[in-house]
C-alpha cells in the first residue's frame, strides 16, 4: 500500500500539497516546511497518502455503502462526491446542507448515516456540528487552515482547488474499490480522474471542436 509514483505524480500535477498563508495548530503535524516565495505551507503528500488508505479501511468496514455520507457544498467538491457515490454506492449530499438532516426526525430528508465523508471543514461546518450531537464519525479533507473540531479522520490536501479535490475523491474511490476486491490491488482502474473534476456548465455546453468564426459586417452595403 506504498505510494506509486504515478499516483505521486498526479497528486503533484493537481496541487494537492499547496496549503494557505495560514495554519491551524492541530494541522502543524501534517506540513513539511513553509515556502519562502510566497509564504504557502507545503503539506507532507506521505502523510495525505496514509490518511487515504486509513480512510479507505473505514469506509470499507461500514457493511452497508448506503450508510456512508458524502457531503459537499463547496462547487468544486459537488461532481465528485456524486461520482464518488455513484462508484461506491454512498449516499452523497452535493450543494446546500439542510440542517436538521441528522437530528430532525420529522423532516422528510432525515437521514441516519454510519460515516460521514467532507470536502471542506469550514463550509461544511453545519454537519460536522449535527454529527456531533448523534455521535457519527467523521473524514475531511483539511487544508492547512481547516478546524479540526469534531473531525475523527483529517486527510491533509488543497481543498480549494477543483482538481485536487477531484483526484482526492478519485484516490479515496479506488482504495474502497481495491479493498473490496472490486477492482484488482495492483491493476489500474479504467476510470479516469477527469471524470471527478468540477466543470463549468458554459464550458460543457461548448463542443470542444468547434471554433468560433469572427463575424464580419459588410460596411460597403448601401443601407435600406
Amino acid at each position: 500500500l506504498a505510494l506509486k509514483d504515478e499516483d505521486m505524480l498526479k497528486l503533484l500535477a493537481s496541487h494537492a500539497y499547496l496549503g494557505t498563508k495560514n495554519l491551524d495548530f492541530q494541522m502543524h503535524k501534517y506540513i513539511y516546511k513553509r515556502r519562502p516565495t510566497d509564504g504557502l505551507y507545503i503539506i507532507n503528500l506521505q502523510k495525505t497518502w496514509e490518511k487515504i488508505v486509513l480512510a479507505a479501511r473505514v469506509i470499507v468496514a461500514i457493511e452497508n455503502p448506503q450508510d456512508v455520507c458524502v457531503i459537499s457544498a463547496r462547487p468544486y467538491g459537488q461532481r465528485a462526491v456524486l461520482k464518488f457515490a455513484q462508484y461506491t454506492g454512498a449516499q452523497a449530499l452535493a450543494g446546500r446542507f439542510t440542517p436538521g438532516t441528522f437530528t430532525n426526525q420529522i423532516q422528510d430528508k432525515y437521514i441516519e448515516p454510519r460515516l460521514l465523508i467532507l470536502t471542506d471543514p469550514r463550509t461544511d461546518a453545519q454537519p460536522i456540528n449535527e454529527s456531533s450531537y448523534v455521535n457519527i464519525p467523521t473524514i475531511a479533507f483539511c487544508d492547512s487552515d481547516s478546524p479540526l473540531k469534531h473531525v475523527d479522520i483529517a486527510i491533509p490536501t488543497n481543498n480549494k482547488g477543483r482538481h485536487a479535490i477531484g483526484l482526492m475523491y478519485w484516490l479515496l474511490a479506488r482504495e474502497v474499490l481495491r479493498l473490496r476486491g472490486t477492482i484488482g490491488q495492483h491493476s489500474a482502474w479504467d476510470v479516469m480522474p477527469d471524470l471527478f473534476f468540477h466543470r463549468d456548465p458554459e464550458e460543457a455546453e461548448k463542443p470542444e471542436d468547434e471554433e468560433e468564426v469572427p463575424r464580419t459586417t459588410d460596411w460597403s452595403a448601401a443601407a435600406p
